[in-house]
């Protein structure tokens, strides 16, 4: 009798790549509140301190960069409709 097939020890490059597109955009809302957070931890008082209107442009162009990168990686991950009648057959 033969032993049975062990399984491949790697991953197909394209499953790899699948799986870690799904990694980051499940990372993605903590990066973006992580990155959300940081204009609470800059001094307001004193001469240094940035100004309202930086801050808010700050969080403008982090909403802007999170959009943009929401909509990559939905353009990179695959339909589920399709792979889930992949898995199907």
């Amino acid at each position: 009798m033969k032993p049975p097939a062990k399984p491949p020890v790697f991953l197909e490059r394209a499953s790899y790549r699948q799986r870690r597109l799904g990694d980051a955009a499940q990372f993605l809302p903590l990066l973006g509140a992580v990155l959300w957070f940081i204009p609470l931890l800059w001094a307001t008082d004193g001469p240094e301190a940035p100004s309202k209107s930086s801050m808010l442009t700050y969080i403008f162009v982090i909403w802007l960069v999170l959009i943009g990168l929401a909509a990559l990686l939905s353009r990179l991950l695959p339909d589920t409709d399709e792979a889930s009648d992949d898995m199907r057959r």
